[in-house]
């Protein structure tokens, strides 16, 4: 069976800022056609759970409560594009909007709830290194 990079989050593990997971039934779904390698790169890179949360600002990545989280991200992504390539994944499906998840738009580093254009760190790590990710928001094809 072919393995999928997937964010634990999405497959009910607590990882996220609050301590809690958005559990996604689309992506659940998936484990009928593939293994799934799950990752929390936030966790990876050191940070807690819970944690304040945190937005991407140009090429840093920036805490609610004003700390530069750069460093942690970008370990958290460096070991999920090692988890992708030690398992020969298909693909990926992070999660949607995540400052390190997000692929296409993300929040804009305001903590207002706008968002942008632009990448997580670690979506644009695995992209660099030919992976191809989805979020759970573009999904749905996958699972006819």
């Amino acid at each position: 069976m072919d393995k999928i990079l997937v964010s634990a989050c999405l497959v009910g593990q607590n990882c996220r800022y609050k301590g809690d997971n958005c559990k996604n039934e689309k992506v659940a779904k998936l484990a009928e056609k593939f293994e799934f390698v799950p990752v929390c790169p936030e966790q990876l890179g050191g940070l807690s759970t819970p944690r304040n949360p945190a937005e991407r600002v140009g090429e840093k990545v920036i805490s609610s409560a004003g700390d530069d989280v750069t460093k942690e991200y970008k370990k958290g992504a460096e070991i999920a594009l090692m988890l992708a390539k030690e398992n020969d994944v298909k693909f990926c499906v992070l999660k949607a909007k995540s400052p390190s998840c997000g692929k296409g738009t993300i929040y804009d580093g305001t903590f207002s709830g706008s968002k942008v254009s632009g990448n997580g760190v670690t979506v644009e790590l695995l992209e660099a290194n030919g992976f191809v990710v989805y979020t759970e928001d573009d999904i749905d094809d996958m699972l006819i």
